[in-house]
């Protein structure tokens, strides 16, 4: 199952998540062959290449997530929701939709309260602790983004890139994952589905490759 977007601020979701994924790929893996060029051809290092890939790891992760919830496909147990009516199924499907958005609300705010001081913003409670002059260890500072000196570090200039753009990857996918919570409750309220987990994906591909054997043989 796809949810197509109906509404601009869906389509600009959407837009978001896949580009950003793409653009990670893309990232990751032109990083991760230069780096094994760099390392097996001409006997050096790139010493960023593996903490700019953790960094984009992450952000694929977080942000995978909430895509996975666009497209229907996080795993689930199944079992009782196969046994069950289907007014039962809706009822279970609207307290797993309770369940998961307390915990991507609780995530959001904790995601932000982590993020909030190295970007020198106020937390939930309205306490500001300005770290923004914290750096990362090994990612230089990309001179288009020297503008960000002034506001974010007094004038003075980083020597590696700060860290709350790398750490953004949490609140980002944080708030992209209650979207899309949030998403698929209003699918369900509508009668689009039922249940918001994936069936048995694997088992089911297993059994029509064995009716496909079958065939041949």
């Amino acid at each position: 199952m796809h949810y197509e977007p109906t509404t601009k601020l869906g389509r600009v979701v959407n837009e978001i998540e896949e580009t950003l994924i793409a653009v990670i790929l893309g990232m990751m893996t032109v990083v991760t062959f230069a780096n094994v060029i760099a390392r097996y051809v001409f006997n050096d290092n790139i010493l960023w290449a593996l903490e700019a890939t953790v960094f984009l790891f992450a952000w694929l992760v977080l942000i995978g997530a909430s895509y996975c919830i666009k497209t229907h496909t996080h795993l689930g147990v199944d079992v009782i929701i196969n046994l069950v009516s289907t007014k039962t199924r809706k009822i279970l499907a609207w307290i797993s939709i309770t369940a998961t958005l307390a915990f991507s609300i609780l995530l959001l705010i904790g995601s932000w309260n982590y993020w909030a001081p190295f970007a020198g913003l106020p937390l939930t409670s309205g306490e500001i602790n300005d770290q923004a002059w914290y750096e990362v260890d090994d990612i230089p500072m990309l001179d288009w983004l020297r503008f960000i000196e002034g506001p974010m570090n007094q004038g003075e200039a980083y020597e590696k890139l700060p860290r709350f753009i790398p750490y953004a990857a949490l609140p980002i996918g944080m708030f992209l994952l209650t979207f899309r919570v949030l998403q698929a409750g209003w699918h369900l309220f509508t009668g689009k589905i039922d249940t918001i987990i994936a069936s048995h994906e694997a088992e089911e591909m297993v059994e029509e490759a064995s009716a496909h054997a079958d065939r041949e043989n």
